[in-house]
């Protein structure tokens, strides 16, 4: 409506003009080679601006036929790229539908059309490893380094495939190469994991740092990460700088109170110094948080002379802190066995081994200690190892699938920094779970494990001047055991079949004792 009212408005002012020209006398004389040509104004205005207009036409005509060529080629590109741009909708779309066959095509008809588009560089990646074909992948990868608008996308894809081909170098590589350009969260977490991966503490605990000064991880994830580094850096500085290690233990057990290792190690070196109180002030803190057995065997061992009563009081203390916790019960009831306060292992371990409960294969273990050591029933001690054998297994530490005898800052497997959790393994039949060693040598002598060839594979435990009870606990928690080391330091690890297949001297389900019928001779004059 207003620019009707405008162009209304515009041709009533023309009007105007045009009569006011009309309306003014005058001439306008042109004299040109000896004639004199006349004519009114408004007649020579009009002349005046249809020439203008003429030689405009004109000048349009001859400007279009100049440009021409470059108008064709214009064109000619804008098709190109309509079809680049619709084929690369096409791959994008093929790639993400697992569409290989097309995505390839897709890929090549968008690199043809659009050369220099960053996104037809991906598609091929894409198209690449959704195929399988890893040296045309790192190509494209490689292509996208050389552009500088693609330049992290290229070492992002070059770090991931690296990593899928195991080349741990090659992967941190491309990662620092990203981190200098800019700091993505990505690449400052694989710096990170490397540094860890290597057991460099302390340019990990910097590079750390540097990522939560820069807001690439959050303020609770940082704080629990300085923790695991600065435990990790007690533990190496354990034996030769026992303040420092003392410091340093102390100041991850007060940035992570959950955090087992560093409580552990910080109330071990207290302990040594002869602060006792502060030590066991620290353990029962953390008890109610994180009820371990490692810390329950520090916390025994404080004051190294104590007595078995007095370990068993100690142990008790644990129990009035959580009394329905089964570590605190079982740590009563291992401390009793070894008073041969039997009554009081006995009621501690009732509600764990009541009808309805699942007790573990420690649970069991202890009550083969406990019939042992109070009757001496071989019976009875036999049917809780054979319960024992079937029974859910107990927590360890595990990260990524693999089962470690004491815990590790980083994961053996990834490099990952704090990935280790203390955890039971699945309970699902015939499932593998990888042996890791452990660098810390148990308190008794370690088995020897050896695996046989045949599948699926078994183990065998060989243990010198073993009760009973601890064979079947070194049975079952054979994922714990160091293995052979061939000469050249290398740890050797195969898997461990869960659940373990019965025991050599396993009599069956408990049910099919009798604890009063003698043992019958076997065919070769061992006892069954």
């Amino acid at each position: 409506m207003i620019r009707l009212l405008i162009f209304f408005c515009l041709l009533a002012l023309a009007a105007l003009v045009v009569g006011w020209f009309i309306d003014q006398p005058g001439d306008i004389v042109l004299t040109w080679q000896g004639r004199s040509y006349e004519t009114t104004v408004g007649v020579g205005v009009g002349i005046i601006l249809a020439i203008a207009i003429v030689i405009s036409l004109l000048w349009a005509i001859v400007r279009t036929i100049f440009r021409l060529p470059s108008v064709v080629a214009f064109a000619s590109r804008q098709r190109k790229r309509g079809k680049g741009y619709a084929a690369l909708s096409r791959g994008m779309i093929a790639a993400g539908a697992g569409d290989v066959r097309l995505a390839r095509k897709s890929a090549t008809e968008a690199a043809k059309h659009l050369p220099d588009e960053p996104l037809a560089l991906l598609l091929k990646a894409q198209a690449a490893q959704l195929a399988g074909d890893r040296a045309a992948t790192d190509l494209a990868f490689s292509d996208m380094v050389e552009h500088p608008a693609t330049r992290l996308l290229g070492l992002r894809g070059l770090h991931i495939e690296a990593h899928r081909r195991g080349d741990a170098e090659a992967a941190h590589h491309f990662a620092q190469e990203a981190h200098k350009i800019a700091p993505l969260a990505w690449s400052a977490k694989a710096v990170l994991d490397h540094r860890a991966a290597q057991g460099e503490w302390q340019k990990a605990l910097a590079a750390l740092e540097s990522n939560i000064a820069a807001k690439l991880i959050d303020r609770k994830t940082g704080e629990r990460q300085k923790a695991v580094l600065e435990t990790a850096l007690a533990i190496e500085a354990e034996a030769t700088s026992p303040d420092e290690a003392l410091r340093l233990s102390r100041l991850a057990a007060g940035r992570e109170p959950s955090l087992v290792p560093a409580v552990a190690l910080a109330a071990r070196l207290l302990s040594r110094k002869g602060d006792i109180r502060k030590a066991a002030k620290l353990i029962e803190t953390a008890w109610v948080k994180s009820p371990h057995p490692d810390l329950a065997d520090v916390y025994l061992d404080l004051r190294p002379g104590d007595s078995n009563a007095d370990r068993l009081a100690r142990a008790q203390m644990l129990m009035r802190i959580m009394p329905r916790e089964p570590e605190s019960r079982m740590a009563v009831a291992r401390a009793a066995l070894a008073a041969r306060d039997f009554r009081i292992a006995r009621q501690v371990m009732a509600p764990l081994i009541a009808e309805g409960e699942q007790p573990t294969v420690r649970m069991c273990l202890i009550m083969a200690d406990l019939e042992e050591g109070e009757h001496g029933a071989l019976g009875d001690v036999r049917a809780w190892l054979a319960r024992a054998s079937r029974a859910p297994r107990d927590a360890v530490w595990m990260a990524d699938g693999v089962a470690a005898g004491s815990w590790q800052p980083a994961s053996p497997v990834t490099g990952k920094l704090d990935a280790f959790v203390w955890q039971r393994p699945p309970e699902r039949p015939g499932l593998a779970i990888p042996l890791h060693p452990v660098d810390e040598a148990p308190e008794r002598a370690a088995p020897t494990l050896a695996l046989s060839h045949a599948e699926p594979e078994t183990a065998v435990i060989e243990a010198p001047e073993a009760s009973a009870a601890e064979a079947a606990f070194d049975a079952a928690e054979v994922v714990t055991a160091e293995p052979a080391r061939p000469a050249d330091g290398k740890a050797n690890l195969k898997p461990v079949i869960f659940p373990q297949p019965a025991l050599p001297d396993d009599p069956g389900s408990p049910e099919a004792i009798d604890p009063t019928e003698p043992l019958a001779p076997a065919p070769d004059g061992r006892k069954k």
